[in-house]
């Protein structure tokens, strides 16, 4: 393979169960394809026996590391933590749940020579349900922004990009990630490969619906300036709605003096429709003043309680 090194980063939350398997059809694949490897499971402080799960399995594996997160930050930020931890000239991202096939990783890893900064893996046929899909839509269309329509149409936590990327976002520590909007700061060089794309091995999916709408409103607000930008688009047009109406209404009584200046109900609909597109520019401007105030705070993305390789943290209770 082109690369000389692979780490492959996996945030795991409550797969206990799935994943003693998934080592098993990682083991196989990484070391055909690489001497040097490694697996980092980062577990975003898991309700079942996952960490002790993976406390078990790296004590047999030397190239398999584990991070304990103090609590759930969710997946980017877990990600994040991983990829920051990553030592492998080659990063590849993927789910915990098997979806993702792991003999699907050397495809990713060598489409990179071909001059790509990030590679995604674009199932060719999901396996979510009805709502899971519209939610991942709503997330692409909120990656058009930072990424480029093509582009993000195609994006998928299945992927596989350089090390060198994570420079350009070393220094951030926003509670709000977004791993794919962070490798546009360091490349716009993207590409996908179609691959296959499992049923869910056990279990359910841990993200909802409400999840990702809130996971895409995140992404907008967090690194782009769209809805302020449409903010002041909503705001420009109803002012002009507002000048039309005027004249219409100066226009028709100063030529027909019989027609009257119409009176409160009509004036207090208008005065309604304005109130609500201020409220609206409002609260979008809020939500970055919010965003604002959190980094003030300098809030970090993620606190480690405990890894694999300091074996004298006791483990969680």
């Amino acid at each position: 393979m082109p690369a000389e090194s692979v780490s492959v980063v996996i945030p795991v939350y409550n797969s206990s169960v799935i994943l003693p398997r998934l080592m098993e059809r990682l083991e196989p694949v990484l070391s055909k394809c690489w001497t040097d490897f490694e697996v980092i499971l980062v577990d975003d402080d898991s309700h079942d026996e996952s960490w002790e799960t993976i406390r078990a399995l790296a004590a047999e594996r030397p190239w398999m590391r584990g991070i304990h997160l103090m609590r759930n930050y969710g997946q980017h930020n877990a990600l994040l933590c991983g990829i920051r931890q990553a030592k492998g000239v080659v990063v590849v991202t993927m789910d915990d749940d098997l979806q993702h096939p792991p003999e699907e990783i050397p495809r990713l890893v060598a489409k990179l020579a071909d001059g790509f900064d990030v590679v995604y893996g674009s199932p060719r046929h999901e396996q979510h349900g009805f709502w899971r899909d519209v939610a991942s839509r709503m997330t692409k269309i909120a990656l058009q922004t930072a990424m480029g329509a093509e582009t993000a149409r195609r994006v998928s936590p299945f992927r596989a990009f350089r090390r060198q990327l994570r420079d350009a976002f070393a220094s951030y520590q926003s509670q709000f990630v977004s791993i794919d909007v962070l490798l546009t700061w360091g490349s716009s060089r993207f590409t996908a490969v179609e691959v296959r794309h499992d049923p869910r091995y056990t279990g359910e999916s841990q993200y909802s619906f409400r999840k990702l709408v809130v996971h895409a409103l995140n992404m907008l607000t967090a690194s782009s300036v769209v809805p302020l930008q449409l903010a002041s688009l909503m705001g420009f047009a109803f002012t002009l709605f507002g000048v039309g109406l005027l004249c219409y209404v100066l226009g028709r009584y100063l030529l027909d003096r019989s027609v009257s200046v119409p009176g409160f109900p009509f004036l207090a609909s208008v005065i309604v429709i304005f109130s609500g597109a201020q409220f609206f520019a409002l609260g979008i401007i809020g939500e970055y003043l919010a965003r604002m105030h959190s980094r003030t705070m300098d809030r970090p993305a993620y606190t480690v309680r405990a890894t694999t390789l300091d074996e004298s943290s006791d483990p969680p209770a």
